[in-house]
């Protein structure tokens, strides 16, 4: 009964490590993104709208930030899930929640930009993310 016991906690151990129980990808957001970006009469969108998951900040990475930079900016250690560091192609969104990261979404380019304004992170009462689009 204690090696099943071990193997048990072992193997728990081993996949919480290959990161089976980390962040989820927000699917539903990601196409959300991808719809309001090719409307050209699209200019914003409500993220709070678009989700049905609890959230207390969400913080947008832009192409080629590093993840010890995104670490800094959320205040505890984070791993990438997307290597946005080595790409220009995408936007991350990240959901915290306790200072867990409990959600992320690419957010391809398509000829278009995103930003939050002067704001450091988007909450719940205040999620807007502004599309603009290049030639």
């Amino acid at each position: 009964m204690k090696k099943i016991m071990l193997v048990m906690i072992t193997a728990s151990i081993l996949l919480a490590g290959c990161g089976l129980f980390g962040p989820k990808q927000a699917d539903k957001l990601e196409k959300v993104f991808a719809k309001a970006t090719k409307d050209d009469n699209e200019t914003e969108i409500q993220v709070q709208e678009q989700t049905n998951f609890e959230w207390d900040k969400a913080y947008l990475f832009t192409p080629y930030s590093t993840e010890d930079g995104m670490s800094e900016e959320l205040g505890f250690a984070f791993k990438d899930p997307s290597n946005i560091d080595m790409r220009d192609d995408i936007y991350l969104l990240v959901f915290v929640q306790n200072d867990t990261v409990i959600r992320y979404a690419e957010h391809k380019r398509n000829g278009a930009d995103y930003s939050i304004g002067d704001q450091a992170y988007l909450t719940p009462t205040e999620s807007t993310i502004y599309i603009e689009r290049y030639e």
